[in-house]
């Protein structure tokens, strides 16, 4: 198994609201399409209404690399990154 969380801090209520619209766009093709991503979950934070986290568990780094191969997933991160080019992500072992 394979766990990422990835936090998304956005510079201002516009550019959280082009997120989250990419985000509901993305996540049902990435659990449609990808077997091995078992978990894709998009949170938004508690009294931080510019946050975002990500909580994605994959079968294993192979089917991590799976996602980040798809040229969907490279569309989204390209759009992403000129919301908030700065992207927090940490890699899990679950204990």
């Amino acid at each position: 198994m394979f766990v990422l969380v990835v936090r998304f801090d956005l510079p201002d209520a516009a550019a959280a609201e082009a997120f989250d619209g990419l985000v509901r766009a993305a996540v049902p093709d990435i659990l449609a399409s990808e077997p091995g991503t078992l978990t894709y979950v998009p949170h938004a934070v508690l009294d931080e209404p510019l946050a975002r986290v990500f909580y994605e568990v994959y079968r294993d780094k192979a089917a991590h690399a799976a996602h980040e191969d798809r040229p969907a997933t490279a569309a989204f991160l390209a759009r992403v990154r000129e919301l908030q080019p700065v992207i927090r992500v940490e890699a899990m072992t679950p204990r």
